[in-house]
């Protein structure tokens, strides 16, 4: 059996803990976006360049460019914008994707101004203080009526928090609170961070081993996923498949686990492509990468908008398995780097 290049784990971690602390809800993902980059433009012979949309389509050269292949995982996650300024100076919330309000109550927060402040804040029930409120600190729902960013700020009013540059339509950013240990990857947006640095560290193992890819190899990093339309278009004609990399949801009544790549076979949108699907189960088996096969009943992916575009092409899902999905999330080291050699079969294969 042939062996994959050696994956360098320290530095796939490494990315992905600055990407996960690099801060990109739907709508503001220009840092993060350069910071993949900045990562993709140190291979030599790959090319990138930014759609109109502002994703990133990276280009590595294939032994071949009879069938032109693709990759995507997206850059963009979950967060807010600024609904109201309230009276009381406090701000009310708009999600960006699908975060539970629960998944976010007393975490810190920033609200980015458009003329390039940053204000820190917490998110918070209005009522708050037992001392005050009593029982209805428990007792009232969590949903954007109740809850608010307290700000860092000395502000008790409408007009002083406008002072401070602050405007309706804000981009707000949750704290990812990012730790490492004992294998384990803990954090918020590991969906789909984690997946995006599976794919650089494919990326930068081959280079590495002074390989390329079987047939040219278009990834695009996308920016839009959690909104719905990330990946609906920016992919060449010529591409006649592509492999989604997105997390694999871990719970009760599912096969995925944190220590596994996963295959996913459908989601909320139907089938994925059995041909392909089929395909990565053989190189997965051919190679020993440990994987389970799993199917999500509350799952999109970015592949799913490509094929509601009308795009003509084969499409399947894989990604490591992620715990808590869309709360505050956890993976492993395992999981991440089982992905990544799935990737890379799939990237030498015929």
């Amino acid at each position: 059996m042939k062996t994959l290049p050696e994956i360098n784990s320290a530095e796939l971690v490494d990315f992905l803990t600055g990407l996960l602390n690099t801060p990109s809800p739907s709508g503001y993902t220009e840092s993060a976006v350069l910071y993949t980059a900045a990562a993709l433009q140190s291979i030599p012979g790959l090319s990138y360049l930014r759609t109109r949309k502002g994703a990133l389509l990276a280009v590595f050269p294939g032994e071949q460019a009879l069938q032109p292949r693709a990759l995507t995982a997206h850059v963009d996650t979950l967060g807010g914008m600024v609904k109201e300024i309230k009276s009381n100076g406090r701000l009310r919330l708009t999600r960006i994707g699908g975060i539970p309000w629960n998944a976010i109550e007393a975490e810190g927060c920033t609200v980015f101004t458009v003329d390039g402040k940053a204000y820190r804040g917490s998110v918070l029930p209005e009522k708050a203080s037992v001392h005050v409120y009593g029982e209805k600190v428990s007792s009232t729902p969590r949903d954007e009526t109740s809850m608010e960013i307290r700000l860092d700020a000395r502000t008790s009013s409408a007009d002083e928090t406008r002072a401070l540059g602050i405007q309706v339509g804000d981009f707000v950013a949750f704290d990812p609170r990012v730790e490492v240990h004992n294998g384990f990857v803990r954090s918020r947006f590991l969906d789909d961070k984690a997946c995006v640095a599976c794919i650089v560290a494919a990326f930068q193992a081959l280079q590495r081993a002074g390989l390329r890819p079987k047939q040219t190899t278009y990834a695009l990093i996308s920016n839009y996923e959690e909104v719905g339309h990330g990946a609906s278009t920016g992919f060449p004609a010529e591409v006649g498949e592509l492999v989604v990399v997105d997390m694999a949801a871990v719970g009760e009544g599912q096969t995925s686990d944190e220590f596994h790549a996963t295959l996913c076979v459908k989601d909320s949108g139907g089938p994925y492509d059995h041909a392909l699907s089929t395909h990565l189960r053989r190189l997965a088996d051919q190679y020993q990468i440990p994987y389970k096969v799993d199917i999500y009943p509350y799952y999109g992916s970015d592949g799913g908008a490509l094929l509601r575009s009308g795009a003509d092409l084969r499409v399947a899902l894989i990604g490591p398995g992620v715990d808590s999905s869309h709360h505050y999330e956890r993976t492993h080291l395992d999981a991440l780097l089982a992905t990544t050699r799935w990737i890379l079969a799939y990237l030498l294969a015929d």
